[in-house]
């Protein structure tokens, strides 16, 4: 198999292209959203910490609530499940329309929306990963996850660089074009076929209680599993905070404009276009990657601490971007894969939640930091605190870069 039939092996399947091309559009109007929210944020306060505010407000709901959301994922029909979420987020790009194009926004009402939209992607993020694996089966689900995260930083790309044209003539509009958007995902999810879903193994819907401890219990017999939650959380927590360092760094540490925030979002977004594809291109889950992902994703940020250019932040942007999908990518494609098929919905569920449990304290320090020490201090902390989680990660998993070449057999061995 050629490599560029490895690498978009699962729009083969028929449900999956209309997912696919469903999501292209309205991942597209999210970014759209996302970098529109802060800044718009910005805007309003010219606060750095309202920023992170607003983060806290967006990810409060996983700290409260994403530790059941595998359970209940497990529990509804996955398809069904995006369908309520996705017209769910409809609605809320379109309250935030109203009030932007209206010209009576307060912050209140932002952070308020923020947190209903973010209950809401608690049970959408695992529900649409649960359906990723009903539409491509365990064979292409790593290539899939890769797909999926190729997709996603596409529209890194194009929402943030649109969105930072539009900014200038208002915020309301990239939130009326999000809202929007939902429909093409919602007109392909109503077209699927569900009697081409790859069926689950039987097994009895879980109670909320009793399944979320059942899953914890089978993780923690999960060594490597444990590990690769722990830097997870550790990565997400501490370093993977752009949606307040990014229109800080533009706004306030570059003196830029909203057309550059969205060009360093949308060069960001390259960056981690280059490493999804690459890690569809593996079709299959490594853990060398995931570790050196790691590695460049912190250690790029570290770099990116003192930096006052432009071009330059662009630069290390990109690679921080390729870094943090080749990361993510495959860490998310290891535990769905070791993950049996009645417990595959609380294992995603627990990944998010280390992924963004931590998000609203997380986007609170962030923006402390911010104005304390500026992006400078921020982006130093959160690189020393990555590259030392990584590099332990890659201890703990007995992982260690070859700097000299393997010994042949028939090599003597010397004292």
């Amino acid at each position: 198999m050629t490599t560029a039939r490895r690498t978009f092996h699962s729009l083969r399947y028929r449900n999956y292209r209309l997912f696919f091309g469903g999501q292209i559009v309205s991942q597209t109007g999210s970014w759209m959203q996302r970098i529109a929210l802060g800044w718009y944020v910005l805007q309003l306060t010219h606060s750095p910490f309202d920023v992170g505010v607003m983060a806290f407000a967006q990810f409060m709901p996983y700290m409260a609530f994403g530790l059941f959301a595998g359970v209940l994922t497990d529990r509804l029909d996955a398809r069904r499940t995006v369908i309520a979420t996705q017209v769910a987020q409809l609605v809320f790009a379109s309250a935030l329309a109203w009030i932007a194009l209206g010209g009576f926004a307060e912050p209140w009402m932002l952070y308020l929306i923020a947190f209903l939209n973010g209950t809401v992607l608690v049970l959408d993020v695992p529900s649409r990963q649960q359906l990723t694996y009903r539409m491509v089966g365990r064979e292409d689900l790593p290539n899939a996850i890769a797909l999926n995260s190729t997709l996603f930083n596409a529209s890194r790309i194009f929402g943030p660089a649109v969105a930072g044209v539009i900014l200038v003539a208002g915020a309301g509009i990239c939130f009326l074009v999000n809202s929007i958007s939902f429909l093409a995902v919602l007109v392909g999810l109503l077209a699927m076929r569900v009697s081409e879903f790859f069926p689950l193994e039987e097994f009895e819907r879980p109670r909320i209680l009793a399944g979320t401890r059942e899953g914890l219990a089978w993780v923690r017999r999960q060594p490597r599993m444990l590990v690769l939650l722990a830097l997870t959380f550790v990565l997400s927590t501490f370093a993977f905070n752009f949606n307040v360092t990014l229109p800080v760094l533009a706004k306030v540490t570059l003196h830029g404009h909203s057309y550059v925030y969205g060009l360093l979002s949308a060069v960001c977004g390259a960056g981690a276009l280059v490493g999804a594809l690459g890690a569809a291109s593996l079709g299959r889950a490594s853990t060398k990657v995931l570790l050196v992902g790691g590695v460049v994703f912190t250690g790029g940020e570290l770099l990116l601490a003192p930096i006052h250019s432009a071009y330059l932040a662009g630069v290390l942007l990109f690679l921080i971007g390729a870094g943090f999908t080749a990361w993510s990518a495959n860490s998310n494609a290891s535990l769905q894969l070791a993950a049996p098929d009645h417990l595959r919905g609380r294992v995603i569920g627990l990944y998010f939640y280390a992924f963004n449990g931590t998000g609203a304290i997380a986007g609170i320090m962030t923006g402390w930091l911010c104005d304390v020490g500026g992006t400078e201090l921020a982006f130093a902390f959160s690189g020393i605190l990555g590259l030392v989680a990584t590099v332990g990660a890659a201890l703990t998993l007995g992982w260690t870069p070859r700097l000299v070449p393997r010994r042949r057999a028939t090599e003597p061995r010397h004292a």
